[in-house]
């Protein structure tokens, strides 16, 4: 019978620090950092507001904080992503799957206008990316792709939350586009552990390599 336990993320195989200064050269790579917005991280928020645990994107942002100092001081270029939504851009296909789920209206997250939509606790500056998307995945109906490649980027760290939905999904899409994709596993979070834990799990076997966010500040200094 097939074992299906799901591995602890320490137990997962990660890249020997000493390993990772050739592989993220900041003239290359882009440290990303995935919706962190008040809708999904503030206790006033949307996810909040039912009472979700949100002790562990609390701890990936705690960490993320001094990977973007870090990344700063290399020169390394910093991409902030968020989710924006508006009624005439929701997809029919994500209405239908709320009205499914017996969730009508669940789509309504993250409001342009609402306050939901706005960064939390890290804040882009001049010069930083800064991507709206519709849904989960960065790359589709934006420029993302476009501005990396004019900076010269080959190679992203992907953080944020959460980790088995726009964390998953971008790190998929930047693999497919040809980009070398890291996964800092300690500032990356989900709500459900066991999802987090999973779905580094299947990514490090697909489509990219797992880090730490100490890791990565020692490979930028």
């Amino acid at each position: 019978m097939t074992d299906l336990t799901i591995a602890s993320v320490e137990s997962l195989p990660h890249v020997a620090g000493a390993d990772l200064p050739p592989m993220l050269d900041p003239a290359r790579t882009a440290l990303v950092i995935v919706d962190i917005q008040v809708d999904f991280a503030a206790p006033e928020g949307l996810i909040g507001s039912f009472g979700v645990d949100l002790a562990p994107a609390h701890a990936a942002i705690d960490r993320i904080e001094p990977m973007i100092a870090a990344a700063r001081k290399a020169g390394a270029s910093i991409a902030f992503l968020r989710v924006v939504t508006r009624p005439d851009s929701d997809s029919r296909a994500l209405k239908l799957l709320m009205e499914r789920r017996g969730e009508a209206g669940g789509e309504a997250i993250c409001r342009a206008g609402s306050g939901g939509e706005d960064y939390w606790r890290l804040f882009p500056e001049s010069g930083d990316i800064e991507i709206e998307k519709l849904l989960f995945d960065a790359f589709s109906g934006t420029d993302f792709d476009a501005q990396l490649k004019a900076r010269g980027i080959d190679t992203v760290v992907m953080t944020g939350i959460t980790t088995e939905c726009c964390v998953d999904c971008t790190a998929r899409t930047a693999f497919h586009l040809g980009y070398n994709v890291f996964l800092a596993s300690d500032a990356c979070a989900a709500y459900e552990p066991a999802l987090h834990a999973g779905t580094l799990d299947v990514l490090r076997k697909n489509i990219g390599l797992l880090t730490t966010s100490a890791d990565v500040i020692a490979a930028w200094r």
